[in-house]
């Protein structure tokens, strides 16, 4: 059901509508640590690494699939807050028609390179064919990937973040039955794994799809609607392209860190891999609820409604702060446990490593949530400029120091502290921009 951010108590609404986004967040992550487990556990220590390599590459597309979602979802935002449902509807058939083009280019380019990233990486020849194969498959279900966020995105601009819940849940736990089916009964070994998303992914890009055109027949439109405007792929554009700038950049930096770990070996990959995932839960999770306040900031920007953006912004801080301690106190306090989950007690060195990965970066969650949540506000405003200035300063104060340090220590600790140094100085920057926008706009 499409939901107005614009009426009603601030805190309520965002809480109320960002819960079933972090929720979705959640079980979309399965998706990754669903196949590293199943990777770790059912084929070796070998196939986890292989994983965990190739993901930071499937980032990469993930960036392009997501500052789609965003550039559609921002300005699908303002125009159902402005109630300007014709113009909203050619938006959404042209985030599709260049997403698509877009998706075609990238499925090309990444077929003909995926081996030449992987090399770029100095992946170990021991897992080189593996990695590659579960790329290659996994580049094969990139129109998937990339009409799902299209979708989802324009149900969260519609103020429904309940729907996107649904598929999630579905889809994710379909995943795991189906990698342990091909991995365990059919014998696929890593290609099971890869065969598995391609396939739940498939299945919940073609429902949301249907779902998401049967909800704009619902939106009352005068006259023909365009299918297609260049003035409209300007306005997603200039929303989009920073975003898959922004992420892109950080997709390659962590390809250039994951080269970085590798040259410590196959254990400290797999450890790696492992705690990354988790990590990854945290901080896409804190993302996505920043994609849900950029929502409600478009929303009320679209309405005139400028005072309920700073009690957005403060509404979110909340949130973000509360989910920060059950994950900091899980990782800190249970890190071995949930690390066990994706290998034996016999990975003694990979253990070691993920604990120690952990144990440095989640006491810092509280520092990169409150980042996030001022990049949403500043994204929903579309002060793009100032939002990849401070991302940029993380990534590449990230990238620099962690070779810097493992350099100067001989260890991978020096790359784990690299993490909290980026986040903290990014955060305040972040927050610079976010209290001068505001008064810019009189919030």
């Amino acid at each position: 059901m499409n939901k107005d951010l614009t009426v009603g108590h601030p805190r309520k609404v965002l809480w109320s509508f960002c819960m079933p986004m972090f929720g979705s967040i959640v079980f979309q992550q399965l998706y990754n640590i669903a196949d590293s487990l199943v990777a770790g556990k059912c084929i070796g220590e070998g196939a986890l690494a292989a994983v965990g390599n190739s993901y930071n590459i499937t980032l990469l597309f993930i960036a392009f699939a997501f500052g789609c979602n965003i550039g559609c979802s921002v300005i699908v935002s303002q125009l159902f807050g402005a109630k300007d449902y014709n113009v909203l509807k050619t938006s959404v058939f042209t985030a599709l028609i260049a997403s698509g083009v877009l998706c075609g280019i990238l499925m090309a380019a990444g077929l003909l390179s995926c081996n030449a990233l992987l090399l770029l990486m100095k992946t170990q020849p021991e897992i080189m064919a593996d990695s590659s194969l579960y790329l290659r498959i996994y580049i094969g279900g990139l129109p998937f990937l990339f009409f799902y966020n299209i979708a989802t995105g324009i149900f969260s601009a519609l103020g429904d973040s309940r729907t996107p819940f649904v598929f999630l849940v579905f889809s994710s736990c379909a995943n795991i039955l189906a990698d342990i089916i091909f991995v365990k009964s059919f014998s696929m070994g890593i290609a099971g794994v890869a065969w598995a998303t391609f396939l739940c992914q498939g299945v919940s890009c073609v429902l949301s799809l249907a779902l998401l055109l049967k909800r704009l027949a619902k939106l009352k439109t005068t006259g023909s609607v365009a299918v297609f405007s260049w003035r409209i792929f300007r306005r997603i554009s200039l929303i989009a392209i920073p975003s898959i700038l922004q992420q892109s950049f950080i997709s390659v930096g962590n390809m250039m860190i994951q080269g970085c770990i590798n040259s410590f070996g196959v254990s400290v990959a797999a450890g790696y891999s492992a705690a990354v995932k988790l990590n990854n839960l945290v901080i896409t999770s804190f993302t996505t609820i920043g994609n849900g306040i950029s929502n409600f900031t478009a929303q009320n920007l679209g309405a005139r409604k400028l005072e309920r953006i700073g009690e957005g912004f403060r509404a979110g801080r909340k949130l973000v702060w509360c989910l920060c301690v059950p994950f900091c106190i899980a990782y800190v306090v249970l890190g071995k446990y949930l690390l066990l989950l994706f290998m034996d007690r016999s990975s003694v060195e990979a253990l070691s490593t993920g604990r120690q990965f952990l144990w440095v970066l989640s006491p810092f969650y509280f520092v990169v949530a409150l980042k996030l949540v001022a990049d949403g506000v500043l994204r929903g405003i579309s002060a793009m400029g100032q939002f990849m200035a401070a991302t940029f300063t993380d990534l590449l104060l990230r990238v620099a120091l962690s070779f810097a340090l493992s350099a100067l220590t001989g260890s991978p600790l020096g790359i784990w502290c690299s993490w909290p140094i980026g986040w903290t100085v990014a955060a305040g920057l972040s927050l610079l921009f976010y209290h001068k926008k505001c008064q810019s706009l009189k919030v």
